[in-house]
């Protein structure tokens, strides 16, 4: 409460209309500014009031008025003016009249212009000494013991006399001083009775909290405590020693053993998670149930994950089957339309050659036992494929093949770079007589770079949003999804769902300038883990 009402004078110590007021009171003589200044200033008092707690009353008074008024302010302001003891004690507010029975204790703050520190009067902030009552009210010391709020002085701070004897109020004060102590207590003696004296140094000018008991009083039937208290303890002790063996018995050490089993379930191991499980059979209470559903929990959840991870299995498989499956039937109508070209036009040789090139490949596309091949049977493949693009198209594509020695025995999926390679032939036809294209292949730390480029007619915008986009698709969608650019999302779907993050890609295009594609995989070691 202290801190609340330091608090609140200086809230209205450094308020704008507060200086304002002060500022007007020292140079202005104009009546109507100075009463606008001052009603200003009430309503301001008023308002801090009335949001205070406590029932705070705050009252400001210049140096003036505290000379007219000298006879009010006789019980606190001298002891202000003289020792500086801003914390008054009990009496009553000088806006009351001289018969109330209403006593305050005030908190004085000066009054002055902050920016030239000109003092004006004093802030007085009024505090109900009933609250302070009622707060020591509470306090019990005994049946009889009695506590009071005295000053340096030894005088009551609040209204009425103390209870507590002059004598030993005098010596408990000469005491306490003597003490680095800011609580505890001390024993005195007086008029024959030995005196407890508990104290309490309140932060609040010289104030001292006193609370007083005759030792006759406290220890009175405390024998016939000790003997209760002695019985309670031995029948506690024992009921708790009872109950200690049945939760033990019953309870805890089935739920340690339940405790257990959770371990082994974090780690996924469900017959030592079971095996850890107390029986449960015999029990038809609360743990028993928890026993018993417990287990058919662990069952459940062995069963469901095993149930999962083979439909998960079964269903990737398939998915990815799916995706091999459209790569044969593309490139072989493709290669089909090649020989048939070559034999419109009477090259036998060429048909022979080509025909070897595809006999090659159907040899290589055939064995599906093993979606992962090196990177070098896979690019074997390729050239293979590239011959019969040279055979059709003659001078007009220039196929470059730059071969990374350290990344031919690292594993990957079938048919990665054909589909690219084909595509990048056929866009670069459209417009142009020519065409280049680069295939790279290069291991760089933990990761295979695969980069197809062509100086074809680039990707359209809105197709290469939809390519990029595949990023964020499930592979079973890439499987299904119709349009353009069906080579290279398939490609893209099976990486993704072989290799899920391990895998990622780019594509860089410019209009009529050519797209660059490259394939990302994370390998460990030399060969990436299947």
């Amino acid at each position: 409460m202290a801190s609340q009402v330091e608090d609140v004078g200086k809230q209205v110590l450094v308020n704008r209309i507060t200086q304002d007021w002060l500022a007007t009171e020292d140079v202005s003589d104009d009546l109507s500014t100075l009463h606008f200044a001052r009603n200003e200033m009430n309503e301001l008092l008023t308002t801090t009031t009335l949001n205070s707690t406590n029932h705070l009353n705050i009252s400001v008074y210049l140096d003036e008025e505290i000379e007219s008024r000298g006879a009010s302010f006789s019980d606190w302001y001298p002891a202000y003016l003289d020792h500086n003891e801003r914390w008054t004690g009990a009496h009553i507010n000088e806006n009351l009249p001289p018969n109330s029975k209403e006593f305050n204790n005030s908190f004085i703050f000066p009054l002055y212009e902050v920016s030239t520190l000109k003092p004006f009067g004093i802030i007085k902030v009024n505090i109900p000494t009933t609250i302070l009552e009622s707060a020591l009210d509470k306090i019990k010391i005994g049946n009889g013991g009695r506590v009071h709020l005295l000053n340096g002085n030894g005088e009551n701070v609040l209204a009425g006399q103390t209870t507590i004897t002059k004598e030993v109020i005098d010596k408990s004060l000469s005491e306490i001083q003597q003490k680095d102590e800011e609580t505890g207590f001390i024993e005195i003696s007086s008029e024959g009775n030995d005196h407890i004296v508990f104290f309490q140094n309140v932060p609040i000018g010289d104030w001292t909290l006193i609370g007083e008991i005759t030792s006759s009083e406290l220890f009175a039937g405390v024998n016939e405590i000790q003997r209760r208290l002695l019985y309670t303890a031995a029948v506690i002790f024992i009921l708790t020693i009872i109950t200690t063996f049945i939760l033990s018995s019953n309870i805890v050490r089935p739920l340690v053993n339940m405790s257990h089993s959770m371990k082994f379930l974090e780690k996924g191991d469900f017959e030592s998670a079971k095996k850890s499980m107390p029986d449960s059979k015999n029990r038809r209470d609360e743990v028993g149930y928890l026993m018993s559903s417990f287990k058919e929990t662990i069952d459940r959840l062995d069963t469901l994950i095993k149930k999962d991870y083979e439909s998960n299995i079964r269903r990737k498989d398939a998915e990815y089957k799916a995706l091999l499956l459209q790569i044969n039937p593309h490139f072989l109508n493709n290669t089909l339309e090649i020989i048939s070209g070559l034999a419109a036009l009477g090259k036998n040789e060429e048909v022979v050659n080509v025909s070897v090139y595809l006999g090659r490949m159907m040899s290589y596309s055939l064995n599906t036992q093993d979606p992962l091949v090196t990177l070098g049977q896979e690019l074997e493949y390729i050239k293979n494929f590239t011959e019969i693009l040279k055979m059709r198209y003659r001078n007009a594509i220039t196929i470059e093949i730059e071969e990374d020695p350290q990344a031919k025995a690292i594993l990957i999926n079938r048919f990665v770079i054909q589909p690219l390679v084909e595509n990048a032939a056929k866009f670069s036809f459209i417009d142009k007589n020519q065409a280049t294209i680069a295939i790279r292949t290069k291991k760089e730390r933990n990761q295979l770079f695969i980069t197809i480029e062509d100086d074809g007619i680039g990707i359209e915008d809105d197709v290469l949003k939809d390519l990029l986009h595949l990023e964020h698709e499930h592979a079973n969608s890439i499987l299904t999804s119709k349009g353009t650019s069906i080579g290279l999302k398939n490609v893209i779907g099976r990486l993704k769902l072989h290799y899920g993050d391990d895998f990622t890609y780019s594509i860089e295009t410019n209009k009529n300038q050519g797209t660059k594609i490259t394939l990302c995989i994370k390998v460990k070691g030399d060969i990436h883990d299947a």
